[in-house]
């Protein structure tokens, strides 16, 4: 019966792969090719689209692994026992230690419900450090793997609502150490830095290129054509705040070659700086349900409980990684990238009773959300906050009651691409101090609404202190009856119909990689084969 539910979850994800691919096959005949793109294609230099192609893992280069062959620490040796209402979480910790002592290694649920946390008084949940690891259960379904959060933990600081601690966290061991200084500009798609010194750096290191700069100039061009608000604390008063995510691919004396091009302009005028950055590689989550015990009707910053009680998952300085086929149920927070670059999050469904946040990249770099979908209706969906730059939301869905988040806090470069769902106003998140909700770069790619029409939306409206996006590039959009205020900053091209290429994703990836890569080609396959 599991099998067959899971099947039958993997059949309807691949079902909308292959209506997208059948979609895309009639895009020349049904669908007209968007301007954007074609110039795009001809000088991306020049365009305003951003390059998303980089995001997930390993650059959408490599397919996420199917790991066979490392050591296999099963939570049943360590003492834990599903379905007998006695905490493992002593169990799972020590099972998580044992693979990161031994430097790699799977750590294996079998079927059943395992207790995480029934304690309210705990500071900490389950913490895996370390590079290789994976935690695999044996399927997200009814009669699979079940990691229950019975109590929420403390949180950090029950006045800052958004501090509920995750139920699992994996991470590094160690800071970011810094190295120099940034000494010539790069422009955006450059992939080379000039530094003051390369000493500290060898090839594969990663880097975060940081800065934080209130000048005037800066925070003018970036809100531009928009003026700051003096409400809007962290812009104004800390300044423009970037911090990206690169693997080192060459080193050359005092320039360093980067695996990705740049998504934000360098000049050192403003105090570009370069730490080795702290990170776990290549941890995979696999198959598991993440189960919260949220049971009570969700009001939108009521309490800490109802924010961020129920936390249930937290990627945090994780470099190529994934998460795969899982489950969050009953939650107020699913799942979060954080500090994290090219993590790829897959065909994972969030469900249960509403809470406050479903799955989202936040300070982090190329981060991939696919095949996701919202049936609880959380009251920010998929998206992006607090600096992330390129984060790709693919081919998710959520119902009409919700929308997607963009939590404020400067995030940068956020692509939806084939995303079903609400579209509205207010439901992005973020207090004023940390306006706008989005800065430049936020493209909306064949966008399907399926909530309520608005007429005239506004990007940027005046009446609405808790709503402003700067330049947004809306393509594709369709609806029933919706349309946009023509005066206002951005880009807008066929609304009200579909365009081709029917996924800016998948149509810079190939363009970059001069063809589809394997993974994808093979995952088109597969869903025409069932």
């Amino acid at each position: 019966m599991v099998q067959n539910k899971r099947k039958l979850y993997f059949s309807n994800a691949c079902l909308v792969v292959l209506l997208f691919v059948a979609s895309g096959r009639l895009a020349a005949q049904s669908a007209p090719g968007s301007q954007l793109f074609e110039a795009y294609r001809q000088n991306k230099q020049q365009s305003p689209l951003p390059d998303f192609s980089y995001a997930g893992y390993h650059s959408g280069e490599k397919a996420i692994p199917d790991i066979r062959n490392y050591k296999v620490f099963n939570v049943l040796d360590f003492g834990a026992k599903p379905n007998d209402d006695i905490s493992d979480r002593e169990a799972i910790q020590q099972a998580i230690n044992a693979a990161n002592k031994n430097g790699l290694g799977i750590v294996f649920f079998p079927k059943g419900r395992f207790i995480v946390n029934d304690d309210s008084t705990l500071e900490k949940g389950i913490i895996c450090k370390g590079d290789n690891i994976i935690l695999r259960g044996s399927g997200s379904g009814s009669n699979g793997t079940e990691l229950f959060m019975k109590e929420p933990l403390v949180p950090v600081n029950p006045d800052q609502m958004w501090t509920g601690r995750p139920m699992f966290t994996v991470t590094a061991n160690g800071r970011d150490q810094e190295i120099g200084k940034v000494k010539e500009p790069a422009a955006v798609g450059a992939m080379e830095l000039t530094l003051n010194t390369t000493t500290d750096i060898k090839v594969g290191d990663w880097v975060a290129l940081k800065m934080l700069n209130n000048d005037a100039v800066l925070v003018n061009q970036e809100l531009a054509p928009h003026k700051p608000d003096s409400s809007w604390k962290y812009i104004v008063k800390e300044g423009v705040d970037v911090c990206v995510y690169y693997q080192v691919a060459q080193v050359k004396k005092n320039t360093i070659r980067l695996h990705a091009p740049l998504a934000y302009p360098v000049d050192p005028k403003y105090g570009w700086t370069v730490y080795q950055f702290a990170h776990a590689n290549e941890v995979g989550i696999e198959d598991i349900a993440f189960v919260g015990n949220w049971k009570e009707t969700f009001v939108h910053h009521k309490s800490w409980k109802h924010d961020s009680g129920f936390n249930l998952f937290l990627f945090s300085r994780c470099t190529n990684s994934w998460m795969r086929n899982c489950r969050f149920t009953d939650c107020n927070i699913g799942a979060i990238v954080n500090q994290s670059a090219n993590v790829t999050v897959m065909d994972c469904v969030v469900t249960g009773n509403a809470g406050h946040e479903a799955i989202s990249s936040t300070h982090s770099t190329n981060v991939l959300l696919a095949n996701l979908k919202d049936e609880a209706s959380q009251w920010h969906s998929f998206g992006s906050s607090h600096g992330a730059v390129n984060t790709v939301i693919w081919h998710c869905s959520y119902p009409a009651t919700t929308c997607f988040e963009s939590h404020a806090s400067q995030p940068r470069n956020t692509l939806l691409d084939n995303v079903t769902g609400g579209f509205m106003p207010g439901r992005q998140g973020g207090a004023i101090e940390n306006l706008p909700n989005h800065l430049a770069g936020l493209v909306l790619w064949n966008y399907t609404q399926t909530s309520a029409p608005v007429k005239d939306f506004d990007f940027w409206p005046k009446d609405d202190v808790w709503f402003k996006m700067v330049n947004p590039i809306v393509v594709g959009f369709t609806c029933n009856g919706s349309s946009f205020k023509k005066d206002q900053a951005g880009y807008f091209e066929s609304i009200g119909q579909n365009v081709a290429p029917a996924s800016l994703y998948e149509a810079q990836l190939e363009l970059r990689l001069k063809k589809i890569p394997s993974w994808l080609k093979k995952r088109k396959a597969l869903c025409c084969c069932l």
